[in-house]
Order: C-alpha cells, then sequence, then structure tokens
C-alpha cells in the first residue's frame, strides 16, 4: 500500500519553476515526486513504473539517485518555509531550492514492483543551505541512502 502526501511542498512551487523532471507538477512525462512532513522527518512516496527497470525486477539506480535529489531539494524548502512561519498549502509561495551536492550509496538492489519511500532529516547550515540525509526503503528493506546539500535557488535563475 502506497501512502499518500495531502500537500507537498512542490504543489505550491511557482509555475515557472514547477517543470523539474524529477518533482515538477507542470512536467507531463516527469516523475512527478511530492515530499511533505512526516513528523520531524520529510517523506516522499514513489512507485517505479516498469520503464524505471535496470535488469528484469531491479529499479534503474539512476531514478534511486533522482528521487534522492528532489526528495532534498524537496525537504530543504519545506524546512525553510516552516523557519519563515509557513506549511505547505498555506498559500505562500516556498522557496526554491537547487542541488548544490548529491551523494547516492546504494546498499541493496531495489526491487521493482514495490513503493518506494524516502525518509529525510534535514541538517540547516546556513541561512540559505541545508543539508538532507536520505534513506530509500523499498517496503522494510533499505536500499539507498543519499545526502543533499541544497542552496536557495539563485535570482539568475528567474526568466
Amino acid at each position: 500500500m502506497t501512502e499518500t502526501i495531502e500537500h507537498a511542498i512542490q504543489d505550491d512551487y511557482a509555475e515557472d519553476f514547477a517543470w523539474c523532471y524529477g518533482c515538477g507538477r507542470l512536467n507531463k512525462e516527469g516523475h512527478k515526486f511530492r515530499t511533505g512532513w512526516n513528523g520531524q522527518e520529510t517523506i516522499t512516496w514513489y512507485t517505479p513504473k516498469i520503464e524505471h527497470t535496470a535488469i528484469p525486477g531491479f529499479v534503474y539506480g539512476g531514478l534511486i539517485a533522482s528521487l534522492v535529489d528532489c526528495h532534498g531539494t524537496g525537504s530543504a524548502s519545506l524546512a525553510l518555509h516552516r523557519k519563515k512561519g509557513f506549511e505547505a498549502g498555506s498559500g505562500e509561495e516556498p522557496p526554491r531550492f537547487v542541488t548544490a551536492s548529491l551523494r547516492v550509496d546504494y546498499l541493496k538492489p531495489t526491487p521493482q514492483g514495490i513503493a518506494l519511500k524516502a525518509m529525510g532529516r534535514i541538517e540547516e547550515i546556513h541561512p540559505k543551505k541545508f543539508k538532507v540525509q536520505t534513506e530509500v526503503y523499498a517496503g522494510e528493506t533499505l536500499c539507498a541512502t543519499g545526502e543533499v546539500t541544497a542552496v536557495v535557488m539563485p535570482a539568475s535563475f528567474a526568466k
């Protein structure tokens, strides 16, 4: 059974910045990862599609990296938004982050056909820079861990 997130931070990203292949709600071909709070941790649920196969029965590692990446930037956005006094769905546009660094460690092969759960812990390392530690589970099995350093998106990214 896949859990759902009622209101994810990605639901509130401005339209100009909602096109990411991993988490952009406006990208018709993308994964549409959605990140929300689960207590003091963050969570993203995603069920890989058959086209995300590495070898029959197992998920392609690039999808796992994409999940860790977007979960990390979404988690950073949730954290800074909350620090400013807002929550996802509050009507206030959240800050948008980009990835400064991404590290993924693959611990076990990730089986196909099982919902993945990314759980994140957030550490603020600068007012505009957050580090997110992520664990990716397939069922109860920890398949990968990752770390994202996310920075507030530079103004130069705006049109």
